[in-house]
């Protein structure tokens, strides 16, 4: 006996909404019932965005800093920023240079925001990448499609153009569940928790009386897939000093 010789295995939307119904003792029938598993499914991964860190969905970009220019836009589909330089240079001469984030209400207490030299400070306005009608919102919208992006405000402004490059790693969204003939927007090793999470949220529409033992199983794959989704790096910690005045 021979094995297959072949690790590609998937599953379309179609087929994991199907699992999803025969784990709750439903059938998939109707064109509803895979309209309201799409729904779900698409409400699930909004879920993991507020679940933590989903590592294939960490991109890097890179935004040219123009004189005197304070904000800046992120792509519409940004959770937030993990980590982010000022970098200076090309080639064997490039350089990153630390900019640190700080909150709203330390930006706001800057006394002159328009003061200019190279950035050292980032605020952050995550928003909510809305639509609103053209001209209805003109600060952070796209003045074409009136789309509500998350921004950037740096400090001092820059005090040049085509020197400095914000550089970031972005969490971005995942993609939403498509056709019936699309597979998702995860990797292999979260198939499982997909479609057992998918299962409970349709419980609580069409299975009541096993949403406590579908939920958890759902949160035992969810465990046993964040657990493997995660830096594996090594981790120094270096106690601090402590010093007694007195």
């Amino acid at each position: 006996m021979t094995t297959s010789g072949i690790t590609s295995f998937n599953l379309d939307l179609s087929n994991i909404c199907e699992e999803a119904f025969e784990r709750c003792g439903a059938e998939l029938r109707t064109g509803y019932d895979i309209r309201t598993a799409r729904r779900s499914l698409n409400l699930l991964t909004v879920e993991w965005a507020n679940r933590g860190i989903n590592l294939w969905t960490i991109e890097e970009g890179e935004i040219p800093l123009v004189l005197n220019q304070v904000s800046y836009n992120l792509p519409v589909d940004t959770i937030d920023l993990l980590e982010h330089v000022t970098r200076v240079g090309t080639g064997s001469s490039q350089q990153d240079l630390s900019i640190t984030r700080i909150s709203v209400s330390t930006y706001a207490t800057i006394p002159n925001k328009n003061s200019t030299g190279r950035p050292i400070q980032l605020w952050v306005n995550r928003q909510s990448g809305a639509t609103y009608p053209i001209g209805g919102r003109p600060e952070g919208t796209d003045p074409t499609t009136g789309v509500d992006h998350p921004q950037i405000y740096v400090y001092p402004a820059p005090d040049q153009s085509d020197y400095y490059t914000f550089v970031y790693w972005r969490l971005r969204r995942i993609q939403d569940a498509g056709n019936g003939i699309n597979t998702q927007d995860i990797p292999f090793r979260f198939l499982t928790c997909l479609i057992a999470g998918l299962a409970y949220y349709l419980a609580v529409k069409i299975a009541p009386d096993r949403i406590q033992s579908l939920k958890d199983q759902y949160e035992e794959q969810w465990k046993f897939a964040a657990e493997e989704d995660r830096d594996k790096s090594p981790v120094r910690f270096v106690p601090r000093r402590a010093y007694i005045c007195g």
